[in-house]
């Protein structure tokens, strides 16, 4: 499992130098499928914990939690993405991000680890027409057999949708 606090110096003192920090991504689960986020963007890892809600907020805003004085909102990304009834067990994280300047976390299935990626591995997001939204997807990452749907999580996040995150939590 991996530890809060892991990620922040790893990304940015990598061997490989500054021109593959942005093709490093953040492995994570969501039901059966695997997810890639941009490493830069993650602040820490932590446990599952009890958050307090807010009322009227959308499903998906579980609420928030108070990370060492700052109060964070936290999306579970289960609901967000209609995967089903949500359970939380040993293997729940957040990963606490920083976007933009706003630190906000979201509740996934379980973390896996830090993949490279060449720009090669990196194939474009297929066309899904109007019945499915994908600006926030950055393509489909290919590492042997496994495949990571790799995510824009600052567009992600800062959809419409999402942009209730700033009303609640102003």
């Amino acid at each position: 499992m991996l530890q809060s606090g892991q990620f922040g110096a790893s990304a940015q003192g990598s061997k490989f130098g500054a021109e593959t920090a942005g093709n490093e991504f953040l492995s994570f689960t969501l039901g059966k499928e695997e997810y890639g986020i941009d490493i830069l963007k993650v602040q820490e890892i932590r446990g599952y914990e009890a958050v307090t809600r807010i009322a009227n907020a959308p499903e998906f805003i579980k609420g928030v939690v108070n990370l060492r004085g700052i109060i964070v909102p936290i999306v579970d990304m289960r609901i967000k993405f209609s995967l089903g009834e949500p359970t939380y067990d040993q293997f729940t994280v957040v990963i606490i991000l920083n976007i933009s300047g706003r630190v906000m976390g979201m509740v996934v299935d379980s973390v896996s680890d830090v993949i490279t990626l060449a720009p090669d591995q990196i194939k474009p997001a297929p066309e899904m027409g109007a019945a499915f939204n994908t600006d926030y997807l950055v393509g489909l990452g290919t590492l042997d057999e496994r495949m990571l749907i790799l995510v824009d999580i600052d567009k992600l996040m800062s959809s419409a949708e999402m942009g209730l995150i700033e009303q609640i939590v102003a």
